[in-house]
């Protein structure tokens, strides 16, 4: 039976959309030429989250978008095995471990980010057992954001800060699977029950009744009640903002991988025919999904993310569910549509994917590429060229 109360509105995902290998071959060729353009500049630094007139100025590994590039760096290892990848992923690794024994920039749940994509990945990737430990060290530091009572991890800052205390969003569904990695490796259910108790904590007050989200939402740490829902980056506190959204189904479809327990799964499908059903004739959606028409700017990285997170999806459903072939139709025509109309192919830029947006409500990386954009269109392209292992 499913469970989806609020059908695919565009008959358009209906008509199966393949990617032909040679088409498939030049799209991925592109990155990896944009990538060895840059490996010399962000040999040691970083690319920031986002680009100042679409290029990204190097800086030190101090934010949480610091892990995208590495991320960058294993895809392209894998699909090429050349060691010149191998060479920088070495050095961004220690910049890592450095980055965690300094305690630099965690006062956040990024650290998720950060230590999958580099230190999860550099186990998985290259067998490196001292990225493993790092990971685990990680997970521990993440951890602590826990607040028992309320039965979350805060997003950002001081755990006494009172502006931030208790603030779960929903981009921390992506940060869990660090906690689940860490629980698999020591065999210690406390990383796993802390991840689960998240993910099931935002599933009840993140997700609106229609099945849209809040970005973020309070916790009284204290008695663990719920307090209210507010955006940081959304266009309202009722609005839906379209990366949030994004983040929401492909976390949500993680939990399930790494738990098993359905829930998560149909409310990953739930959220994802919510932002179909609100994109505009090209398939890339607006930076808030209140607009699906208009001068509104759009954000093709929120856009990549969804890609994955329905071929993510689409990969856990029977043939028989009604729309898991749907999933794979609306990503392969965003994949498209992104490289048709969305890359760097034409411009002067260090960067790859176009029309990306940071922050429209903070003025910060509207209308540039932001680096996980480019990350996860490249995990898009390679997710439909081979079978990949995430390192997610």
């Amino acid at each position: 039976m499913n469970t989806i109360n609020e059908g695919i509105k565009h008959d358009k995902f209906k008509v199966k959309s393949i990617l032909d290998k040679k088409w498939l071959d030049h799209e991925i060729q592109f990155v990896l030429n944009k990538i060895d353009e840059n490996l010399d500049i962000f040999r040691e630094k970083v690319p920031p989250a986002a680009s100042k007139n679409l290029i990204y100025i190097p800086e030190g590994n101090t934010d949480w978008t610091a892990s995208f590039w590495i991320g960058m760096l294993y895809l392209a290892y894998e699909y090429t095995n050349d060691e010149k990848y191998l060479d920088v992923i070495n050095v961004q690794l220690e910049s890592f471990k450095h980055r965690l024994k300094d305690n630099i920039g965690m006062e956040t749940h990024d650290i998720g980010f950060l230590y999958s994509l580099s230190c999860v990945a550099g186990f998985q990737v290259l067998g490196d057992r001292t990225a493993r430990e790092t990971a685990i060290k990680a997970a521990d530091k993440l951890i602590i954001r826990y607040h028992e009572k309320a039965k979350i991890l805060q997003a950002w800052g001081d755990l006494s800060d009172p502006e931030q205390r208790g603030r779960m969003i929903i981009d921390c569904n992506m940060n869990l699977p660090l906690l689940y990695f860490a629980s698999k490796e020591t065999g210690d259910p406390k990383y796993y029950d802390i991840a689960l108790n998240h993910a099931e904590q935002a599933a009840k007050y993140i997700v609106r009744e229609d099945s849209s989200t809040f970005h973020t939402f309070y916790m009284d740490t204290v008695t663990g009640e719920p307090l209210y829902g507010r955006t940081a980056q959304g266009y309202s506190d009722q609005s839906c903002w379209a990366r949030g959204q994004a983040w929401g189904v492909y976390g949500f479809a993680l939990s399930y991988v790494h738990t098993g327990d359905k829930k998560f799964l149909d409310i990953a499908e739930k959220l994802a025919i919510y932002f179909l059903n609100r994109l505009p004739e090209d398939d890339i959606c607006y930076w808030d999904l209140d607009f699906t028409e208009g001068n509104e700017e759009r954000d093709s990285s929120a856009a990549s993310i969804m890609a994955c997170g329905l071929l993510e999806i689409s990969k856990h459903l029977p043939v028989s569910n009604e729309y898991r072939e749907l999933y794979e139709n609306a990503a392969v025509k965003m994949i498209k549509s992104l490289a048709e109309n969305y890359t760097t192919k034409n411009v002067n830029s260090n960067g790859i994917l176009l029309h990306a947006v940071y922050s429209k409500p903070g003025d910060n990386g509207v209308d540039e590429c932001c680096i996980w954009g480019d990350y996860y269109y490249f995990e898009a392209l390679i997710r439909t060229a081979k079978s990949w292992r995430m390192y997610w």
